[in-house]
C-alpha cells in the first residue's frame, strides 16, 4: 500500500494564501468601481454588498488550494521510475 508522506499544510499553502490575497486586494477595488460604473447606467440597480466581494474572494482562494493539493497529490502518487528517461 502507498502511504502518501504527510506535508504540513502550513508549508503548501502559505504563500499561495498570501499571493491570493494579494490578488484580490488589488482586483477587489476595481471589481467595485467597474461593477459600480456599470451599475449607474440602469434607472434600477441594486447595491455592491461586501459580501459579494467576501464570497468571490473565498472561492479564489477554494479553488487555488484545491489545484495546488490536487497537483500536489497527484506527485507524490506518481512513480519516480515512469518519469526518468530509460538509459
Amino acid at each position: 500500500m502507498i502511504q502518501l508522506c504527510r506535508i504540513p499544510p502550513r508549508l503548501l499553502s502559505t504563500d499561495l494564501v498570501g499571493l491570493v490575497g494579494i490578488a484580490f486586494a488589488v482586483a477587489a477595488p476595481f471589481a467595485w468601481w467597474a461593477m459600480h460604473q456599470w451599475l449607474q447606467q440602469y434607472a434600477y440597480h441594486t447595491t455592491l454588498s461586501w459580501w459579494i466581494f467576501a464570497a468571490a474572494g473565498l472561492g479564489a482562494l477554494f479553488i487555488a488550494l484545491s489545484t495546488v493539493s490536487y497537483q500536489a497529490i497527484r506527485t507524490a502518487l506518481t512513480n519516480p521510475a515512469k518519469s526518468l528517461r530509460p538509459e
